[in-house]
């Protein structure tokens, strides 16, 4: 490997939040909302696999316990009405403490910056992005817009990512 390699890499992996070859998790957070979205997934999930800890639980006591050798006549249940309480109102209050973070979050998406500096209209197509910048119209009304397409893999230098690079990029600066 030679020296420029190392290095390039370097610089693409310390500098550069991309995706990797089986990264398990999220990428780092950009935004507020998105360290939001981040922190939602973790609780979800959270909660997800204790409610899977506990079915599985459930499924192998019920296999452990009922099976024909222990059990020859199995009981007659018609029906427990407090059983059937708990297993519907149970769900029904986990997917509430799901509900109220996410439309929190949802809300908190919906907020508008008062007055934005510039603003850019991004639209993707299937190859390609057009970017248009509507804050700055020409005499005839129309807005500075241009294409900016996906560099081919064949032209990639090293440390260019495949899809991501395109031939003009958008500069933001601050």
């Amino acid at each position: 490997m030679h020296e420029y390699e190392i290095f390039s890499r370097f610089l693409t992996s310390t500098f550069c939040d991309a995706a990797e070859p089986w990264q398990l998790g999220f990428q780092d957070a950009a935004t507020p909302i998105m360290q939001g979205i981040i922190d939602l997934h973790h609780d979800i999930f959270f909660f997800l696999i204790l409610i899977l800890v506990f079915v599985l639980w459930m499924l192998v006591r019920a296999l452990w316990h009922f099976n024909e050798k222990t059990n020859p006549i199995p009981q007659r249940i018609v029906h427990g009405t407090t059983i059937e309480i708990i297993w519907t109102i149970f769900p029904s209050i986990i997917l509430m403490f799901i509900a109220i973070p996410s439309f929190a979050l949802l809300y908190s998406m919906d907020e508008v910056v008062v007055d934005p500096a510039v603003t850019i209209k991004a639209i993707g197509h299937q190859w390609y992005w057009t970017y248009e910048y509507s804050d700055y119209n020409s005499s005839d009304e129309q807005s500075l817009t241009f294409d900016s397409y996906m560099i081919p893999e064949d032209d990639l230098e090293l440390g260019q990512l495949r899809l991501l690079e395109v031939d003009n990029r958008v500069v933001c600066t601050s």
